[in-house]
């Protein structure tokens, strides 16, 4: 199983697809999907029953895809994801008992974040990589680009109504490595098993870096 970067999470791709599966074979097809397109990252959001089983089916059948679980929202998630073989984790916000469960498992992990409040809790915790969502609602490029101001040190991957159009405003700020997308794998293609449409989405995605 191939396993994030010693020294980012951001540096992966410049797009985090942000994936919604309802069987672990889904899962599977998503990811050979995103693949085929150039896409080497995953993240499976725990919001589905299937969510934990398709992790563990994409690490053990994909060997060329990072693997990561996102929606982490409990301590207990935390532990669940990273023993079902999630290789980092992703949460929608923080409080100090999930920080440090995510910490506890050992694996890499984005901590959201939407406040300067929150961001400086992240930073404080000894971490500089996080999650910022959502991001379109919570102020965009604009409240992005306005940070670097007061924590120069936090770095994003923003997540949260980011299309193909609009993403490259975000790359092109110095405190973003990544953004998160859901847009590479839509509902109807997943639900259809459209691996091409899925793989023509992923190239356009890899292209932005």
């Amino acid at each position: 199983m191939s396993e994030p970067s010693a020294t980012s999470l951001l540096s992966l791709s410049p797009v985090i697809p942000v994936v919604v599966v309802d069987s672990a074979e889904q899962g599977v097809g998503v990811a050979r999907a995103l693949v085929a397109g150039g896409i080497k990252v995953i993240e499976l959001t725990l919001r589905t029953e299937a969510a934990l089983d398709a992790i563990r089916a994409i690490a053990a059948e994909v060997p060329d895809i990072v693997v990561g679980a996102g929606t982490v929202t409990t301590p207990a998630r935390a532990k669940q994801a990273a023993e079902a073989g999630s290789s980092f984790l992703v949460s929608p916000g923080l409080t100090p008992s999930l920080l440090s469960a995510m910490a506890d498992t050992g694996l890499p992990f984005l901590p959201g974040t939407a406040t300067v409040s929150e961001v400086l809790s992240v930073l404080e915790a000894g971490y500089t990589e996080m999650k910022f969502f959502p991001a379109e609602a919570s102020g965009g490029v604009g409240y992005l680009g306005s940070l670097p101001t007061v924590v120069p040190d936090a770095r994003f991957c923003p997540t949260g109504g980011i299309r193909l159009a609009t993403a490259p405003d975000y790359l092109k700020l110095a405190n973003v490595g990544c953004v998160g997308g859901t847009w590479l794998t839509p509902a109807d293609a997943l639900a259809t098993g459209d691996w091409d449409r899925v793989t023509a989405l992923a190239a356009e995605a890899a292209a932005l870096g």
